[in-house]
């Protein structure tokens, strides 16, 4: 089965990529710029600005997928804000592009996987898949928007929305929020974390793991890949603090009002993941066991 992967270069991508291939799989990962994921190289890499449509139907026309994931967005909801026609044109004009260019294999049954986010909800979660949508930001509307492109498609399709993801990072891959908090730690320096936030944060290794269900199962719909504990940031902070060993003491328990932020988030968010367990047998591991497999610590 031939998969291609876009946002390679990103968090997910790399991990997603080097998951599916080790599998084995024919992944075709694909990101702006040269290749960041670490060897081996048992997968085949190609450097596309999903953003121009005719170098997307050529690739898209010479690999033929069985598969797209498309991982690849502007997936901060500031710089979204600020960038609102640069958060369209990647976020929903790509998706369009890479749509088409599906549609017109002679096959037309390849499937497309679109990766999301709980953003595309407002508040009083954790959030069923078919929970009323209300975005509190423009990233979130932008996400939604590229939903709804992906259900009129025609396609085979499967909407995943993940929350918060986490896990271990090497060179060529941005810190997560935990290695953010052990980084400043290690140095002595104090850290606010809010405590008025809720979300169920995902194991990038889960999500891979459920993604790969999906291929392997071809199903269909929308699936929610998440944590299975309902965590404030703060509280994050402290697990991941307690197992590393460091200074708690170092962490500020605050609330959002302490940070002027440009754009509106959810207090209350997170995702259920019923549907997961029963549908694609995800077995989501504990935030504790998550942090010690982030940092390989047995």
């Amino acid at each position: 089965m031939k998969i291609l992967i876009t946002g390679a270069n990103g968090f997910l991508g790399q991990h997603l990529t080097l998951h599916l291939a080790a599998k084995g799989y024919h992944v075709l990962a694909v990101s702006r710029g040269d290749c960041r994921i670490p060897l081996p190289h048992n997968f085949i890499f190609a450097s596309l600005d999903i953003t121009e449509k005719q170098p997307v139907d050529a690739l898209v026309k010479v690999y033929a997928p069985d598969v797209i994931v498309h991982a690849a967005a502007i997936s901060k909801p500031d710089e979204c804000e600020k960038n609102r026609p640069a958060c369209l044109l990647h976020n929903v004009t790509a998706t369009q592009f890479l749509l088409h260019a599906l549609q017109a294999l002679p096959q037309g049954k390849s499937q497309f996987i679109y990766i999301s986010t709980d953003f595309v909800f407002g508040e009083n979660g954790p959030h069923a898949e078919e929970d009323e949508k209300g975005p509190l930001n423009f990233y979130g509307e932008s996400k939604l928007q590229a939903e709804r492109l992906v259900e009129q498609s025609g396609l085979p399709f499967s909407i995943v929305r993940p929350v918060f993801i986490y896990g271990a990072v090497w060179q060529g891959l941005r810190p997560s929020f935990l290695h953010w908090v052990k980084n400043n730690l290690e140095k002595g320096q104090p850290i606010k974390v809010v405590s008025d936030q809720q979300r169920t944060p995902t194991f990038v290794e889960d999500l891979c793991k459920g993604i790969e269900s999906i291929i392997e199962n071809r199903k269909t719909g929308v699936y929610h890949l998440a944590g299975k504990n309902i965590l404030s940031p703060w509280q994050m902070a402290m697990d991941t603090a307690a197992i590393l060993g460091l200074d708690a003491a170092l962490i500020e328990n605050v609330t959002s009002q302490s940070f002027a932020e440009p754009v509106k988030r959810a207090k209350k968010s997170g995702l259920k993941i019923d549907k997961a367990i029963h549908e694609l047998d995800y077995n989501p591991v504990d935030f504790k066991e998550g942090i010690r497999s982030t940092f390989n610590i047995t």
